[in-house]
């Protein structure tokens, strides 16, 4: 049990882990949700704990908030279904294989059979996604005119942005846009692919964005601020 706790109104105890940082000058909090939920709470030498918990009150509107807006994970086991880049996928453990199997069934579905540990089947599952995303994005990025093409591409784990571009060329992408539709995560493509030549999000920046991704580019982004938590769900 952690020493401090954040309780909901709903009694759920969120524990708040307080972090001291030199350098630092202000109480920063960072709420996870997912399989283990928490506050991340960092404060400078100079504050006291009690402060950090005096903050914390003060932050109550947004911490409930965030926490009921933030899905619990959801485990996958043999025989779930879960969506990804546009296909329905069932996910089969089968000891006898030593690797993966991804079988397009005759009604447009998929199954994907897993073997090894079936104790690493979620791990094994994860590194197929990633695998089929990064292909989808490098297939993207190439249909566009050479002067996008990043430097590197890197897929992350990351919670607040989608995407973003370096100052070396290195272009990274949440590897949870695997489960958002296709033109949504095709979206997020373009628009790091777009600050190649504008570092801003100035008009001339979104008038890229819509020249390289084309008709319905504020639906696919309207969808994302909609339902990007719910990415987050899996695995």
């Amino acid at each position: 049990m952690s020493e401090f706790e954040f309780v909901t109104s709903s009694g759920e105890k969120i524990p708040v882990i307080i972090n001291i940082r030199t350098g630092v000058r202000n109480i920063t909090l960072r709420p996870r949700g997912g399989d283990v939920r928490r506050i991340d709470a960092t404060r400078p030498i100079i504050s006291s704990n009690s402060t950090v918990m005096k903050f914390v009150e003060q932050k109550r509107r947004w911490l409930e908030r965030f926490f009921a807006n933030a899905p619990r994970k959801e485990h996958l086991k043999s025989g779930n279904i879960f969506d990804f880049l546009d296909k329905r996928v069932c996910v089969i453990y089968d000891g006898t294989l030593r690797g993966n199997k991804f079988v397009l069934n005759d009604d447009g579905t998929w199954t994907l059979f897993v073997g090894g540990d079936e104790k690493l089947l979620e791990n094994r599952v994860r590194l197929f996604v990633k695998s089929e995303l990064l292909k989808q994005i490098k297939d993207l990025i190439h249909k566009t005119p050479r002067e996008f093409w990043p430097k590197r591409i890197c897929l992350r784990d990351t919670i607040s942005r989608w995407g973003s571009r370096s100052t070396t060329g290195t272009v990274s992408f949440s590897w949870r846009l695997a489960f958002a539709p296709f033109d949504v995560m095709r979206y997020v493509v373009m628009h790091e692919l777009a600050h190649v030549k504008h570092m801003d999000h100035s008009d001339a920046f979104w008038a890229q964005v819509r020249e390289l991704y084309g008709f319905g580019v504020e639906r696919a982004r309207r969808w994302l601020n909609q339902n990007g938590a719910d990415l987050h769900k899996f695995l």
